[in-house]
């Protein structure tokens, strides 16, 4: 008998892959920001499984209107329209209560049986006074990520009241219902609802602050969550911190992740992939941050917002504070067309490790600083988790290199620059330049690599600092030897890294 096990176990895990989900349940990928340390300041964005039951779950369609002051912003609602409307359509099939939101145009629905769905739902006893409009408290979370005090439009138009009803292109079904006041905590209380996915706009405005939206029914312990693709935000990129309008809705997507709920994408019930405005091409950039020597974990976060916040999505993944052999939250790779590392000698569970070879092999771009030339390479009688994985020839097989240790510390580097007429080298003041990073010994190089810059220390021969490398499968690599904190302050340094990155994602 016990032979037949390894020729049934295969058809057994067949059998249970395949079990069809139920049609009256969502299956939801809930991505929320956890703090790595208390008092840090660096959050991981962790991603937990959770099935919700339609019939006791609520969509609430935050203020599409059909036409908004700002024009920017009317334009945005007519593109995810669509794309929300098949998730209404299935969440609808599914069970679920649809709840239209349009602010301000009850006139316009004021006959319809929907609208008086809502009207009718007795009343509910709170558990904390409900609010027509819920203000930002400093005393549950911090101040929004982004100035719009503007207004947030890109346009130069005035604010006026432009919206009449909710945008044609979202069906009103029979059983749904249509509110713009507290009326949906009422109706969701009546019908044992504990459960809501909100959808709409905006997020730094109506989406946090409506009272049938997300700080209101988060109070009422209620169990909240953003669809974070199906939403925008009133952002002008002319204001505070000045990044792209995209990663403006990503940073206050973020604050909403902190300090209110989770958030989940249109694919958890549609499949496929997310929504992206078409105007938004930023490549996904994940930047993993694993080393303890020149605290990267604080630089690069302030180098993405300062230099890639107007061309990039960038997440940060860093190692876990209690084991730093582990990494929470790297399942963003799976979804990232760039991968940028900073780290030094770690052993990560199988299965990260091989996340990491994954991405690799399938040809994506990479970029290194420092110290990831010896990233999973773990020196001879140091201790790490049983079950970890190496990778000692990560090096040569991803960078180019051969790190063979470096010159003594804070000896600092003289740099000299040899690909002049390199792409990577556009815009870099090419002056002599002294770096705080002590020279690393990376020679030889692997066959085809190119040296965009080298460094010297006092009479030895020059080492490459700087290259690039086409990898055997066909990716893109750029490597830099240096990263030591105090680099980050140099411009040169900054605009090498910019332009390497750049590079090897192909946008230069």
């Amino acid at each position: 008998m016990n032979r037949l096990v390894p020729l049934l176990l295969p058809l057994l895990l067949l059998t249970t892959q395949i079990t069809p989900l139920r049609a009256d349940e969502f299956k939801l990928q809930l991505r929320k920001r956890v703090e790595v340390a208390a008092n840090s300041g660096r959050y991981h964005s962790i991603t937990t499984p959770a099935t919700w039951d339609a019939s006791k779950t609520a969509i609430v369609v935050c203020d599409m209107w059909d036409k908004h002051w700002c024009p920017d912003a009317t334009a945005r609602v007519a593109e995810m329209a669509p794309r929300m409307n098949a998730v209404l359509t299935a969440a609808r099939k599914a069970g679920a209560l649809i709840i239209h939101c349009p602010s301000d145009t009850m006139e316009f629905y004021k006959d319809t049986p929907q609208r008086k769905r809502a009207q009718m739902a007795p009343k509910a006893t709170p558990k904390v006074p409900l609010e027509r409009w819920c203000k930002l408290d400093p005393k549950s979370e911090a101040p929004l990520p982004i100035d719009d005090t503007d207004g947030g439009c890109e346009s130069t138009v005035k604010n006026y009241r432009a919206w009449s009803r909710q945008i044609a292109t979202l069906e009103i079904a029979e059983p749904d219902a249509i509110t713009d006041s507290d009326e949906a905590y009422h109706l969701m209380m009546s019908r044992g609802i504990d459960q809501v996915i909100v959808i709409g706009v905006h997020t730094n405005m109506c989406v946090l602050g409506r009272p049938f939206s997300i700080r209101q029914l988060t109070r009422q312990g209620l169990n909240v969550v953003l669809m974070r693709d199906l939403t925008d935000t009133m952002y002008n990129p002319k204001k505070a911190p000045f990044v792209s309008h995209f990663t403006g809705t990503d940073l206050v997507v973020e604050h909403i992740e902190q300090f209110w709920c989770p958030t989940i994408t249109s694919a958890d019930l549609l499949g496929g992939k997310e929504f992206r405005f078409q105007a938004d091409r930023r490549p996904h950039l994940v930047m993993i941050a694993a080393e303890d020597e020149y605290r990267t974990e604080v630089s690069l976060p302030a180098f993405a917002r300062t230099e890639l916040g107007h061309d990039y999505r960038v997440t940060m993944v860093y190692s876990d504070a209690k084991n730093p052999h582990t990494l929470p939250g790297l399942d963003a790779l799976d979804h990232a067309d760039g991968l940028l590392l900073s780290v030094r000698r770690r052993a990560f569970p199988p299965e990260q490790l091989d996340r990491i070879r994954k991405f690799i092999a399938a040809g994506k771009p990479v970029i290194g600083i420092r110290t990831s030339s010896h990233a999973f390479a773990i020196k001879p009688g140091v201790k790490f988790p049983e079950g970890n994985a190496q990778w000692p020839k990560f090096d040569r097989e991803v960078l180019g290199g051969f790190y063979q240790g470096h010159y003594p510390a804070n000896a600092g580097t003289k740099v000299q620059w040899v690909a002049t007429d390199h792409p990577i080298l556009q815009g870099v003041n090419r002056e002599q330049v002294a770096l705080k990073s002590w020279l690393y010994r990376s020679s030889p190089l692997e066959s085809g690599a190119t040296v965009i810059a080298t460094g010297t220390y006092a009479d030895k021969p020059a080492e490459p600092l700087a290259w690039t490398w086409i990898r055997p499968d066909g990716g893109r690599t750029f490597y830099c030897s240096a990263g030591h904190t105090d680099d980050f302050q140099i411009a040169a340094f900054r605009k090498l890294l910019r332009n390497g990155i750049d590079w090897a994602v192909d946008r230069r």
